[in-house]
Formats: C-alpha cells, structure tokens, sequence
C-alpha cells in the first residue's frame, strides 16, 4: 500500500509521524511524508520519501507564544496559514496523487480528508490531542481551566465550529483564486451517520488522559504515543558524555520549539534557580535563542537539542513547556517533570502531568520567577512524587502506540475496500 502523510509545525509535530512512517515500512508499506522543507534531512535519514511544503514552522512558533489568549492565537494561526494555503495545498495534493491511503494530521483535516473523498481513496486522521471529540470528562485544550460537564462539553464544540468555519472561509477565498486546483467541496471527516466514517486516531497515551465513557463512537481511537526510538549506534558528542560524568544526574531544560522575546530573561531565571538549589542543569537551547555555551562548565551545559529518549533517563527532573511531544518523552523517561507553559496546548498538558502526580504546573513562562521555579523544585523532588513519575513512565514503556496506528490503518484501507465511499458530504453539525 502507497501512503501519504501529511504533516506541518514544527518538530514535535513532524517526529511522531516519522515514527509512524517507520512503522508502516517495517509493514511493508510504501511511505511519503509531506512535511515543511525545514525536516528534510531529518525525514530523510530513517529512508523515508520526503515531499518539502512551503513555509516556515518557526515562525508560525513566534506567532503562536506571542499571541495573547485563545482566540488572538487562532486569529494569528489562521493569517499564517491562509497566507500560504495554496502553495501548501497544491504541494500536499501533489505528495498523495499516487497515494492508496491518506494520514493526515490537525492543519490538513478537512482538506485531506476532502482531497482523499474526490479520489475516492480512504483516510485516517492523526491528532496528538483529543481534538474533534466533544466530551464532558475534561475541557478542550484551548480551555483547560473549564470543569468537567456541559461547559467542558461545549469548548470541544467550539473549537470544532471555529476549525469548519475558519477553514471554510479560507478554501472558499482559495477556490475563487484558484478555481482550477481547488474543485473539490469540502466534507467533515467524523460523522457517526457515516457509513464508514474517517478513523480518529488520538496519539497520546491512555495512562496521562484516558479514554472518556461519552466517545461511545467506534471511529474514535486512543492508540498511545508515537515514539520515535534513537538507533542503538547513537553516538553522543563527547562534551556531553563529559559532562554527564562529571557529577550528578542533571536537570534538563528544554523548552523545544518555542520562540519567545524573553528568552535571555528566562534563562538568567533558570540559571538562578539551579545554582540556588545545588543543582546541575543541562539546557537545550532549541529556537528558542538563548545560547550561553561559552559559559558551560561542570554544573552548567548548553546545546542546541538531543534525542529525548537517549537524554532524559539520564536526568533527575525536566523543566520544559508542555509539548505534547515532550511531555511525551519526559513522562515515559520515569522521572518528575515542572511544566512552564508557553501557549496552545501545553497548559492542558501540564495540569494532566499535576493531576496525575507526575510532576508540577504552577507558572506559566509569561509569570516565571526564580522564586516559582525553586518551589517546583522542592515539590517535584518528593518521595511519592518521584514514585509516581517512575509507575506512569513504566506503564507508557508498555504501550505501543506506532504498532496499534498501523493497525488501525491497515484496517481502515480493508473497511473502505468492502464498503467504498457511500457517504454524502457533511458538516460538523450534520
């Protein structure tokens, strides 16, 4: 089977479908990613097709940590977007035109799913958050702070609402423009009047949020992270294996891929903290900008980013701001993690990390103070919370969400290959 991925942000939202590319392969399948230019290299070094979108994920990255509340972001989000609409889109469609099968992930939902309706060939929808599944068990996660029941009901609905319309008015705008390239109508992908509506494959582990009892529709799927494993022959630079002999096991600090005018402030608070609580630190710098390399020594370490899973069991805490990603690696590495949300959906991760007891989410980066981030110290080097990063990150190491993704899609293609395509276009509200 010919597969398309279809993929676009940054690097935490390029590499779990990289891990599934892998996995599909090793199943025998064929495999093309369609990601920003940017991931070419890194695509390409697992011998994966590799289809380059236009575009630049960082600084959709600035737009997104400085957008102030939801719906600035979403505002700021959708200008981005429907900036380079056309020339994504005509470059996706361009990357699944021999495609058997379609995954796509959150920007290219209703789109893909459209493109692979008109060529009458199935699709799955990839998310790393529980996103187009209204429920009452917990709040979108645009809005975590809402309590469970009608109103957490209602921010899913909302979220919906607002991806169908925005997305409608962009795609109307770009099939006037370009009426030769956009014909298709668009559809909604998850419909419980479908005949066979488009699998929802949320790709987080059911340990930090588990499966509510209201997703009673069988298209809903809860597989567990997408890990993206190091080769065994990793060889780390020689400085860090230097420094990480040098003492005790350090704090990693990552914040990823977020881009913020505050990362010098930031890291002075970091390096404050460490050295008023005895600890050794180890930053990875990422897009973030703050750089002090010159500056390493024994209790102190820079670099640009290295492999989570190699990294991470070998510290004693991550601070970090909530990735889906990253939360993703620090919770299955067993140890504590302090959350400092930035924007989007971090915050909702870091209260799932606290509620579980995994770690701590006081302050988000806008509010971070030395004097904060001292205290996440102290409360995430307790017994019991150590204890319990350590339960929750065995039972994610004995998930094995790439494997229950492949399946899943291999069993959509058979599902479509009996029934084909029967369903009439919808909406998300019918």
């Amino acid at each position: 089977m010919k597969i398309s991925i279809l993929t676009y942000g940054t690097r935490g939202d390029v590499q779990p479908f990289v891990a599934l590319a892998v996995g599909l392969q090793k199943a025998g399948h064929i495999v093309r990613i369609a990601a920003p230019a940017r991931f070419a290299d890194f695509v390409s070094q697992y011998d994966i097709s590799f289809a380059p979108l236009p575009g630049d994920p960082e600084e959709l990255s600035k737009l997104v940590n400085n957008a102030n509340g939801t719906f600035n972001l979403i505002k700021a989000v959708a200008s981005y977007i429907f900036s380079i609409a056309n020339e994504v889109l005509s470059a996706a469609f361009a990357a699944s035109d021999d495609a058997d099968l379609i995954v796509h992930s959150y920007l290219f939902t209703t789109g893909a799913h459209s493109f692979a309706r008109a060529k009458n060939i199935p699709d799955v929808s990839v998310q790393l958050l529980p996103l187009f599944a209204p429920t009452r068990s917990f709040p979108s996660t645009a809005m975590p702070n809402l309590p469970p029941g009608t109103r957490s009901y209602f921010s899913h609905w909302l979220i919906v609402q607002i991806f169908w319309h925005l997305g409608n008015l962009g795609y109307a705008r770009l099939r006037h423009l370009h009426p030769e390239t956009f014909r298709m109508a668009l559809d909604w992908p998850f419909d419980v009047k479908k005949t066979n509506p488009t699998p929802l494959l949320l790709a987080y582990s059911p340990t930090i949020l588990p499966r509510p009892d209201d997703w009673t529709a069988s298209y809903i799927h809860v597989s567990g992270y997408l890990f993206l494993d190091t080769p065994a022959l990793y060889q780390p630079p020689e400085k860090l294996t230097e420094f990480l002999k040098a003492g005790e096991s350090p704090v990693c600090i990552t914040f990823g891929s977020m881009v913020t005018q505050e990362a010098n402030h930031i890291d002075q608070i970091l390096r404050t903290a460490l050295k008023q609580t005895k600890q050794r630190g180890l930053i990875l710098s990422g897009w973030g900008g703050a750089s002090s390399s010159q500056n390493n020594d024994n209790n102190l370490f820079y670099m640009d980013a290295a492999p989570h899973d190699w990294l991470f069991p070998r510290c004693k805490t991550i601070v970090h701001h909530g990735g889906a990603g990253t939360t993703a690696a620090g919770l299955r590495a067993g140890i504590p993690n302090i959350i400092v949300p930035h924007a989007g959906d971090q915050s909702f991760w870091g209260k799932r990390v606290a509620d579980i007891g995994a770690g701590t989410c006081s302050v988000n980066a806008k509010n971070l103070s030395t004097e904060a981030l001292i205290n996440a110290f102290i409360q995430v080097d307790k017994q019991e919370v150590r204890e319990r990063a350590k339960i929750i990150g065995l039972k994610i190491e004995a998930e094995n969400g790439v494997r229950e993704a492949v399946y899943l899609i291999e069993k959509q293609f058979q599902t479509f290959k009996r029934f084909g395509n029967t369903n009439r276009l919808t909406s998300p509200v019918g």
